[in-house]
């Protein structure tokens, strides 16, 4: 019930945004309604929130990625111009010059400039704290106009990851000013209707059903082939499949088990549908907490790593289609590719580090010291099927050494609010990939809404490791920065508060109604703009 009246909640909102969002955003959304291009139709679990530029929680990435354009954007590893098409950095590092593309509109017909980038970062310096993790905001001192089509983005400090930073897809991506909220109003922080310079624009929701979006009729690049994406709600892995295999839908694609394994394989020798499979991407990884009891003591966490089989989880539940993870990064991340030692599977090692620590054997096969059991709570999303799985198999390994492991599956929201609040000893945590790894991962493990925070503040060298990130993300020096990056990475992997699993691919299942379909350079975007109907296709029925 508490789920429901959420998403109830995030649909009511983006109802009231489009009766507020104005006639040129309808108009922009119908503009293309008349036209035989065919719809794309994929699907997501959840609705994709209120598409509020600056916000998190219930605003689905994907969904945002769809709207909102940054000044810069990742691809394939880089960096490249987007809606900036030039920019030069200050010899002290600290100010960054940005030229603007020319002849750019919102989707309300406002025109992107230099006053629209401004309002935008001055919007989310205005609500600093609620976007602390992510150190740039943290950096910037002000935003100064230049012209109409040059503006200046002035940190505190020189900063190396600013312009990876800047091309995430929260929160500094750029919406209309239009319907930015007012400092000191009741709508600060957040927009009042979703507005950007994207391929895409929102134009309605079928509740609990929908997510309708139409080309922007703005939009300044190359205009998408379909006229819209239609964004399916279906909540189960196994019903996505279903709806691909009815014709309901056309395509899959992403991670965090949007299209379960065994469906993934069993499609992709159905000769209907392409399947393929991404790159690694970031990282499957259990969280320990080094602050509550047993997982406070070190070997307690270094025996769980010797008795979780890797090999046997990605083999059974993942068909062995991503690789087996024994560190926090895969070396392709920058600066992780550093000699650590890998803790395999190893029982009779863990049963040792254990019986070293005072852990005996009870009369029940778990074990006591000091007349306490040996006895801790896994978290985990109880709607993800794979966290599930994952976390039996976990408990079972765990229960062989003489770990009694309490299973909990809770709903998003409130596991979010247990990674706020630190009341776990393990729980399911992915990391968020390119363009955020290492630098903005680390340095969110500084912020006390994450679970990493909340894990490692049982940790002696805890201060000692915060000021190190803090060192490393204004160090211009790179020979200094791969030192810091080596010793911080090093006390992370020696204290053992990561159990990871494997490195993540996504997975893309389609019909053949769709062509060109690949994947984006991040978890979290799909390029649907890139896709194209089959020659054979018509305009959907």
């Amino acid at each position: 019930m508490k789920q429901q009246t959420a998403r109830w909640v995030r649909t009511l909102s983006v109802m009231v945004w489009c009766l507020m969002a104005g006639t040129s955003t309808v108009m922009a959304a119908e503009a293309d309604s008349g036209d035989q291009a065919p719809v794309l139709r994929t699907a997501w679990p959840y609705d994709v929130g209120p598409l509020n530029s600056q916000g998190y929680g219930a605003n689905q990435m994907v969904a945002q990625a769809m709207v909102y354009e940054p000044l810069v954007r990742y691809h394939k590893g880089e960096i490249e111009p987007w809606l900036a098409t030039d920019w030069a950095l200050s010899e002290d590092g600290r100010t960054y010059t940005f030229t603007l593309r020319q002849n750019v509109t919102f989707s309300d017909g406002t025109p992107f400039d230099a006053s629209a980038v401004k309002a935008n970062v001055d919007a989310v310096l205005g609500c600093r704290a609620r976007h602390d993790w992510l150190a740039l905001v943290n950096q910037l001192d002000h935003v100064t106009v230049v012209d109409a089509h040059t503006v200046q983005l002035v940190l505190k400090h020189p900063y190396y990851p600013t312009l990876m930073e800047l091309s995430l897809i929260r929160p500094l991506r750029i919406a209309s000013p239009n319907v930015l909220g007012a400092a000191g109003s009741g709508t600060q922080c957040r927009l009042s209707a979703p507005v950007g310079t994207g391929p895409w624009v929102f134009s309605g929701r079928e509740p609990g059903r929908v997510d309708h979006f139409r080309r922007n009729a703005h939009y300044w690049g190359t205009m998408p082939a379909f006229s819209g994406v239609d964004i399916h709600v279906i909540n189960d892995p196994n019903t996505r499949a279903m709806a691909l295999e009815t014709g309901q839908i056309d395509m899959v694609q992403g991670t965090r088990g949007m299209i379960s394994v065994d469906s993934f394989q069993r499609l992709s020798h159905d000769p209907r549908f392409t399947a393929s499979r991404s790159e690694p991407l970031a990282t499957r990884t259990f969280v320990m907490n080094s602050k509550r009891f047993p997982t406070n003591a070190l070997p307690v966490r270094q025996a769980i790593e010797y008795a979780v089989d890797r090999p046997a989880i990605v083999k059974a539940l993942l068909y062995g289609a991503e690789p087996v993870a024994y560190r926090l990064f895969s070396s392709r991340v920058p600066y992780a590719d550093i000699d650590l030692p890998t803790r395999k599977f190893d029982p009779a090692r863990a049963r040792s580090l254990l019986e070293k620590a005072g852990w005996t054997s009870g009369d029940d096969g778990i074990r006591v010291k000091d007349g306490q059991r040996l006895t801790l709570s896994l978290y985990f999303d109880g709607e993800d099927p794979l966290q599930k799985s994952m976390s039996q198999v976990v408990q079972a390994n765990l229960r062989a050494i003489g770990i009694e492991v309490r299973l909990q599956g809770e709903e998003e929201g409130a596991l979010m609010k247990r990674q706020k609040n630190g009341h776990f000893n393990m729980i399911y945590s992915d990391t968020w990939g390119a363009p955020y790894e290492p630098h903005a991962y680390l340095s969110s493990m500084r912020v006390p809404a994450h679970a990493d925070y909340q894990a490692q503040q049982g940790l002696p060298m805890k201060g000692a490791l915060d000021r190190d990130i803090g060192r490393v993300l204004t160090t211009q020096n790179p020979e200094q920065r791969q030192s810091l990056y080596r010793d911080i990475l090093t006390t992370l992997h020696d204290q053992a508060i990561y159990l990871p699993i494997s490195f993540i691919t996504s997975r893309s299942v389609s019909n053949d109604r769709v062509s060109n379909v690949h994947f984006g350079d991040t978890m979290e975007d799909i390029p649907f703009a890139d896709m194209t109907p089959a020659e054979r296709a018509t305009a959907h029925d």
